[in-house]
């Protein structure tokens, strides 16, 4: 789903991707104090610890979703998030739901 700031991102979305499969999430907004909508990548970052606190909660993890922040310029940064989320992601292993979902080795 693309939206326009990070700002939109509700804690629905986030948890819909886990409940659609995914094994983390990040979400990647623009330089704290350089949002163009003035606070929404502020916003984010509370509703990326609301969700991170419910994930722990409901036994998934919190720790697997994160918010990262760059300018748009920096696709270098952008890489090295995204690397360093998908190794963190793996250490992890599959998301509980998904081994659920999978049901017991046979």
């Amino acid at each position: 789903m693309l939206v326009p700031c990070t700002g939109r991102v509700e804690e629905i979305l986030v948890l819909k991707a886990f409940e659609s499969g995914a094994d983390g999430v990040m979400v990647v907004g623009c330089m704290e104090g350089d949002c163009h909508y003035l606070v929404g990548n502020i916003q984010a970052r509370r509703r990326v610890a609301r969700v991170a606190d419910i994930l722990e909660k409901i036994g998934i993890g919190g720790q697997r979703v994160r918010m990262y922040n760059l300018s748009a310029g920096e696709g270098v940064n952008f890489a090295a998030f995204a690397n360093e989320m998908t190794e963190h992601v793996r250490g992890l292993g599959p998301s509980p739901i998904n081994v659920v979902r999978k049901g017991p080795k046979k």
